[in-house]
């Protein structure tokens, strides 16, 4: 079965993505700069509030580029240690998100190792600041070896769809030592395209609809993403309603 995760930037709007079949979310804030660390406030009550989704917090103290300075890493480490200590009563699957690369675009191993391992036995997601690195091939066995779970990509592409061979090609090599999760651009009229195209068990994405003058989360796009995942076809069937769509 597919995996849906959808980014979310509040309580109010994780918990419409819950009722409407999410499996997991990702809980950010400030999605219009791609997605910072939520507040403590914030991930305590989503814990406390959600009642059987994963969640994966976003640690990122700013937004812009994902170059991670001295400074910048305390916080990110002191931001793991209160997700940590929220985590633990609440029953639900919980993990972090994290990201860290080099101007020469590579992974900053040794600032991701030390994030990794204050997770400690939380689930660690690379975001998409892989999509900046040249050598994703290598970059998946440099995060194996650092003890990554997972890796959110749209193949270094503008949006899964157009990177779905690279894709492919990094879930072959990953194997399954490292979960790759298929994101960027993917919505309810393209989700099965997708899926067929990367053999991606995992997908994110947003499912954003303005109200009262916000963004928010349209329940039924998530809902028809969901559905869309659902449906069972045989190989035929499937190719056939991808020539159509």
């Amino acid at each position: 079965m597919t995996t849906v995760e959808i980014c979310v930037s509040d309580v109010p709007t994780a918990l419409v993505a819950e009722a409407a079949g999410a499996d997991r979310l990702e809980l950010c804030a400030d999605l219009g700069q791609g997605g910072t660390t939520p507040s403590p406030g914030t991930v305590e009550v989503a814990l406390r509030t959600l009642r059987r989704v994963g969640v994966r917090v976003m640690v990122r103290p700013r937004g812009g580029d994902f170059r991670v300075s001295g400074i910048e890493e305390q916080v990110m480490l002191a931001d793991i240690e209160a997700i940590r200590s929220l985590a633990n009563p609440h029953g639900l699957a919980v993990g972090v998100v994290v990201g860290a690369v080099t101007a020469d675009g590579g992974l900053d191993l040794p600032v991701l190792r030390r994030l990794i391992e204050a997770a400690g036995p939380l689930p660690v997601t690379v975001h998409k600041a892989f999509d900046e690195v040249g050598d994703q091939l290598r970059a998946i066995e440099e995060l194996v070896d650092l003890g990554a779970d997972a890796v959110l990509t749209s193949g270094g592409a503008p949006t899964a769809l157009a990177g779905a061979t690279r894709i492919a090609a990094l879930r072959q090599r990953a194997g399954d030592r490292l979960r790759v999760i298929a994101g960027g651009g993917i919505r309810s009229h393209n989700v099965r395209q997708v899926l067929a195209a990367t053999g991606a068990r995992e997908v994110h994405l947003r499912a954003p609809v303005r109200r009262d003058g916000r963004e928010a989360t349209d329940g039924n796009e998530v809902r028809r993403v969901v559905d869309a995942t659902r449906v069972q076809t045989d190989p035929a069937q499937r190719n056939s309603s991808l020539l159509s769509e």
